[in-house]
């Protein structure tokens, strides 16, 4: 999630534990704490290999075989030092702990990936029923530390602190529930085509939970739709794209491509551009605009090489498509009766 929703998550966890004399000390410790996780992009930022930079975020710092043993030290530290901690010690341990652990479980709700068992080599966690940002989770925690920071140890405080976290768990409840039934209804969809065991991921479009993305793997590439919880009832229309998998799996053993792989479940993208072999991270963007797109291999001759990755800049059409998502959410496209592909699925391969 993004960095404003850790701060007042982890405010609102420390100010609903702390002692009401101690509420605003707490707001301001649990922000901090949420926080520190994050600040793993402060040695990688040292790294020139940008596909370092992506697959290392969110790993050990992420990683709830590595926190609880941070959060226990960080509070033995402060409890010997004396003060708050050293007045109210257990409920300081559950502090540093709830706030810190917080981070990496509500960034595992995103499809991005958090490797939550690091340093086990397990692909990162995504559930990926959030967008990594929306206002529906941050602002009711938002509003809770703003009442508690003003309400100190009067009732209202505490109250709004627990109508902000409850507030907060329902909606990611909620997200939870949406994304099930987006995957049935797109499981449905593709087994009309033939593609029910397909590899696919779904996931919210930007800032809201009703409309949803969805992604599945094919051959020769993948197939990309979108469905409104609201406004759609017929089958997901899906979208056939290629792939070039035949370059792909020659420099899949490349060490930048396969970790890329390993970090996005294989849900890549791959083209060759001008001689170069260029992988698109198909769970972040939409066609034909991706956020992160990386060049690995060069073309020499009948073979691939490879080369110090290099990530692509951003078209940014996605932005200019913005302002037609919320039409999109209450709107069915005039084909939604249609077959559930509208041009012909690749040929297997």
């Amino acid at each position: 999630m993004d960095s404003i929703t850790h701060l007042f998550l982890g405010g609102a966890i420390a100010a609903a534990i702390a002692p009401s004399g101690q509420r605003r000390a707490a707001l301001l410790a649990g922000a901090a704490i949420d926080t520190l996780p994050d600040l793993d992009v402060l040695p990688l930022m040292l790294s020139h290999d940008p596909v370092v930079r992506m697959t290392w975020h969110r790993a050990a710092s992420h990683s709830l075989l590595v926190l609880p043993f941070v959060a226990w030290a960080l509070w033995a530290c402060f409890r010997r030092r004396g003060g708050r901690v050293a007045q109210a010690p257990w409920r300081w341990f559950w502090i540093f702990q709830l706030a810190l652990l917080a981070h990496p479980l509500v960034d595992a709700l995103t499809v991005y990936g958090t490797q939550l068992f690091w340093p086990l080599p397990v692909p990162p966690v995504m559930v990926s029923s959030l967008f990594i940002v929306d206002p529906l989770v941050t602002q009711p925690l938002l509003a809770a530390c703003v009442v508690a920071w003003f309400a100190r140890e009067r009732l209202p405080a505490r109250r709004a602190l627990a109508c902000g976290l409850v507030l907060a768990g329902a909606y990611v409840g909620w997200s939870l529930l949406a994304k099930a039934l987006v995957e049935q209804r797109a499981g449905r969809s593709l087994a009309m085509l033939g593609l029910q065991d397909a590899p696919r991921f779904s996931v919210p479009m930007p800032f809201n939970t009703l409309l949803w993305r969805v992604v599945a793997m094919t051959p020769d590439g993948f197939l990309e739709g979108e469905t409104s919880l609201v406004a759609d009832r017929g089958p997901i229309r899906f979208r056939a794209y290629p792939s070039d998998t035949a370059a792909l799996r020659q420099a899949a053993s490349f060490p930048a491509t396969a970790r890329l792989l390993w970090f996005n479940h294989h849900f890549a993208r791959a083209d060759v551009r001008n001689g170069e072999l260029v992988l698109s991270d198909l769970r972040m963007g939409a066609e034909p605009d991706y956020t992160f797109r990386f060049a690995v291999a060069r073309q020499e001759g009948a073979r691939w090489v490879p080369v110090a990755p290099q990530q692509l800049d951003w078209p940014g059409a996605t932005r200019a498509q913005l302002s037609a998502l919320w039409q999109r959410i209450w709107h069915a496209p005039a084909s939604d009766a249609e077959s559930p592909l509208s041009t012909p699925p690749p040929a297997p391969g």
